[in-house]
């Protein structure tokens, strides 16, 4: 067995790898370098964690890692990349979960966790910290699968608003830092049980007026409330590995939040109240979306523009994901280049359905990285490129976000695709994106529309290339 000395010195190194893994997964170059400092650092902290005295029994742990171990490696190997985002609002549920169990295990048996008084309850202490463990950790749990299941079509993509839901979710919190409290001041389990209840009521309350158009937020703040949930428990198993990791995911996760939300123009407050995705589609009603006129094209007709640009500027959405065209689409692109054609990707912060999709889409397929470019790098590119293609893409383009005040996406920064010479947009209707609104530039005289499904339109393009 590790002497404690031994146990805090490897516990700092994981935590140190572990701000190494965080820093290494901010640019996609040194993505999978962070993802090896993350690997090694969590592996050296579970080690260390079976080598302390209070482990008394492996079989279990050994099974329950079996277990766990053979259903992510099937589960990475299987999950398709479109659903890469749902599985991970899933991984957050697990780790809400998780919390719980361990919070309502300490309060079952206090002793066997070293928190227990002289009377055997519960210091205070560990009452407000299993408080704060288990509520964040049930609204994580139950928040998350709603996300889950909006993402994954389970449940509906639209928010679910009805008359007097902000007081409803008022009432709740307001409950269940009561119930809380009680427990604290008193230690008994009814008032457990009740904050315990109702956090796990408030997670569904708070998610489902969430318009799917909202999602990369919601997604990247309930990794946020992961990390806390995991810090808090941390607390309770006084494991200090368990603190500074929670700590850590859970500050990353609000920053990214905040970036999210900047990126659409909005707070994350007023996302949390009910974000766009269901309004009503501004500057054309909902039936009027695709009664206009557009300029349908071919794949030949695409290949001739892309052909004869000097320059193409692609901007990949979720409809890239959907088709698993990424492949294809670097096929294309390496045609492009060996004829001389200048091509770079456009990245919009919330493009897809979590933070980094497209990233992570590209990388897949061996993008280089050096012709992939966020939304502030490209966009004064827009107005000298002679071809914008459009793959699967709709909100993050739309005009509409700074031409039309009254549209639900006003003021949100979007990539400036209406300036380029020609746009091509690969789409299989003119179905409106998450947000429900249409978009004007799909009519414009510059765009040509090519309707099908993004990887046979790439495919279809390489072929009238070569």
């Amino acid at each position: 067995m590790l002497s404690a000395n031994m146990v805090e010195l490897a516990y700092l190194l994981a935590a140190v790898l572990i701000i190494f893994a965080l820093k290494g997964l901010a640019s996609p170059e040194s993505a999978r370098r962070g993802n090896a400092f993350g690997m090694f650092g969590l592996g050296l902290a579970a080690l260390v964690t079976l080598q302390m005295d209070s482990v008394q029994n492996y079989a279990w742990i050994v099974a329950a890692i079996t277990v766990g171990g053979l259903f992510g490696g099937v589960a990475a190997r299987k999950v398709p990349m479109t659903h890469m985002p749902q599985t991970v609002a899933f991984m957050h549920s697990l780790v809400g979960l998780a919390a719980v169990l361990i919070a309502v295990s300490a309060f079952l048996d206090p002793v066997a966790y070293g928190i227990a008084n002289a009377e055997g309850g519960l210091y205070m202490a560990s009452r407000v910290e299993l408080f704060l463990g288990t509520f964040i950790g049930a609204i994580t749990f139950t928040a998350s699968l709603v996300a889950f299941g909006k993402l994954h079509g389970v449940l509906s993509g639209q928010p679910l608003v009805f008359s007097g839901q902000h007081m409803l979710n008022l009432v709740l919190g307001v409950l269940m830092i009561a119930a809380g409290v009680v427990f604290c001041v008193t230690g008994e389990a009814l008032p457990f049980m009740v904050m315990l209840v109702i956090a796990m009521v408030l997670g569904v309350t708070l998610i489902v007026p969430i318009g799917g158009a909202d999602m990369p937020v919601i997604v990247s703040m309930l990794n946020s409330y992961s990390g806390w949930a995991a810090a808090g428990i941390g607390f309770t198993l006084g494991n200090n590995m368990l603190i500074v990791a929670g700590a850590l995911v859970g500050s990353s996760g609000a920053i990214l939040s905040y970036i999210m939300c900047k990126a659409m123009n909005r707070s994350l407050f007023n996302v949390l109240l009910g974000g766009f995705g269901g309004e009503a589609a501004t500057g054309a009603s909902a039936g009027a979306i695709g009664q206009r006129p557009v300029h349908a094209g071919a794949a030949e007709d695409a290949a001739f523009l892309i052909r004869n640009a000097r320059s193409v500027v692609i901007v990949p959405g979720y409809g890239l994901a959907v088709a698993r065209a990424q492949h294809a689409l670097k096929e294309l692109v390496d045609k492009l280049l060996a004829m001389d054609v200048q091509v770079k990707f456009a990245i919009h912060p919330v493009a897809g359905r979590m933070p980094g999709h497209m990233n992570v889409l590209l990388a897949e397929a061996d993008v280089p990285y050096d012709i992939v470019y966020e939304m502030d790098e490209i966009n004064p590119e827009f107005g000298d490129t002679d071809v914008a293609l459009v793959i699967g893409a709709n909100d993050v383009i739309n005009p509409a976000a700074k031409s039309d005040p009254a549209s639900p996406i006003y003021g949100m920064p979007i990539l400036d695709v209406i300036k380029a010479e020609h746009v091509v947009v690969i789409k299989r209707s003119l179905s409106p994106g998450y947000a429900g609104l249409d978009n004007d530039l799909f009519y414009m005289d510059k765009t040509m529309m090519l309707f099908d499904d993004a990887k046979k339109a790439c495919e279809s393009m390489l072929h009238t290339l070569d």
